[in-house]
């Protein structure tokens, strides 16, 4: 009862003494922190990685102050949409069904879907794992859980709430394959290299962008001058060789292309 009555007076206290749950013009970026290089944290669990800077870039270049609320993968474009949040940032393919419900900046990167399979399976390609017999992980709220809902038709599709948990899976050999994007393909078998192998081909080519709330054409408009700023001014260059120098060289010797 205590509580609800402190709820009820919290923003009429507020008001009174002038404090704001939000101070004036912070920008709050919404990511999951679980996707390094690019959303983690560091040793002393602040955030950390190639979408981390890349938001201070831009709170920078904005003159606002950033805030990074580190969300669930899935609750990222509910945050936005109600206002929790005012950008996504974290490595979210722009996508037509996605695009229904919020805003996409001009994309930042290239990338695509391919494949973790077992080191000791026979695999090549997405045709010859959709077939009866077959299991394939994907992650919840991502663009390989939507391959797979409109492109496989006869295995069997397991959704899996972590990244990690479709990892150990296929390193197990309890699923067959694990759809997911280049980057973190290749990161999961430097990782298991005794029991993973990589298809690093694309079957799915993806570009990843910034989400703003559907409407806010101003931030959005600023979103966009930045990426082209920034870019001209070789900053994206600069997170690829601090974070990425390895896997650059990589894809490289095995002939994909790999470039914001």
């Amino acid at each position: 009862m205590m509580k609800s009555i402190y709820l009820f007076l919290l923003p009429w206290l507020c008001f009174l003494t002038g404090c704001s749950p939000r101070p004036a013009g912070e920008l709050v970026v919404g990511m999951e922190l679980k996707y390094p290089p690019f959303e983690m944290t560091d040793t002393n669990g602040a955030p950390a990685g190639i979408s981390v800077d890349l938001a201070r870039a831009l709170g920078k270049s904005l003159g606002r102050p950033v805030r990074i609320e580190n969300l669930s993968f899935a609750g990222l474009i509910p945050a936005l949409k109600t206002g929790k949040i005012d950008l996504i940032i974290s490595s979210m393919t722009a996508t037509p069904e996605r695009a229904q419900s919020i805003a996409f900046s001009e994309p930042y990167l290239k990338t695509g879907l391919c494949l973790l399979v077992n080191k000791n399976s026979a695999l090549q390609s997405i045709a010859d794992l959709d077939k009866p017999g077959q299991t394939i992980a994907v992650k919840q709220g991502t663009t390989g859980q939507n391959y797979a809902a409109s492109q496989i038709k006869q295995a069997r599709v397991l959704v899996l709430d972590e990244e990690s948990a479709a990892v150990m899976e296929v390193t197990q050999g309890k699923v067959n394959g694990f759809i997911y994007d280049q980057m973190s393909t290749y990161q999961n078998w430097q990782r298991n290299p005794d029991t993973t192998r990589a298809l690093l081909q694309p079957f799915r080519e993806e570009s990843w962008a910034v989400g703003v709330r559907l409407g806010n054409t101003q931030l959005l408009d600023q979103v966009n001058h930045f990426l082209q700023e920034f870019r001209a001014q070789k900053g994206f260059e600069e997170l690829g060789d601090r974070y990425l120098h390895k896997q650059k060289e990589a894809f490289r010797k095995l002939g994909y292309p790999f470039y914001f």
